[in-house]
């Protein structure tokens, strides 16, 4: 809807000038229309804040297994702070990209897999989980999922930051 009108006027048939309003991190994936005579359904827009879209491609690349996490080195040693602080949350969009436009959306993500793991294989399965998710729960259509691999997670990557080498 690219009107916005007040309940009065709509009931007493007055027009209202015609606002536009354009938030740059949201599109419109339905315009819809006004007047009661309008289906319900019909009435007003649906718009979808980019946040939304980082949010959903992130919970869905992260349930991918081999996904060991997401973002380069910085935006993760970063995290691994803010996630040490009492009452601090993950961040499901560290690593996420997107460009949305009205009706499609294009994603980057950026991961670290598992040591042993077809990378591959991560990363399609990656593309196919993040396409289904946004897809599905968005209703934008997903033109691209580019997947940068930035590291590799080794088993004994954890030991070491958790000992000390000397006594």
């Amino acid at each position: 809807m690219t009107t916005t009108q007040t309940a009065s006027a709509v009931a007493t048939g007055a027009s209202m000038p015609k606002t536009r309003s354009h938030d740059e991190h949201s599109t419109t994936v339905t315009a819809g229309t006004s007047g009661v005579t309008e289906p319900a359904a019909t009435r007003g827009k649906t718009s979808i804040a980019d946040v939304v879209v980082v949010k959903v491609a992130g919970m869905a690349a992260r349930e991918i297994p081999g996904v060991h996490d997401m973002g380069g080195s910085l935006s993760r040693t970063i995290g691994a702070v803010r996630d040490r602080v009492p009452g601090g949350r993950p961040n499901v969009g560290r690593g996420v990209k997107v460009e949305v436009g009205e009706r499609q959306t294009a994603i980057d993500i950026d991961l670290v897999v598992e040591y042993g793991v077809p990378v591959g294989d991560v990363a399609r399965d990656v593309r196919e989980n993040v396409i289904a998710a946004v897809e599905r729960i968005t209703g934008l259509e997903v033109v691209e999922v580019n997947v940068a691999i930035n590291d590799v997670h080794l088993p004994d990557d954890e030991q070491d930051s958790a000992e000390s080498r000397v006594e």
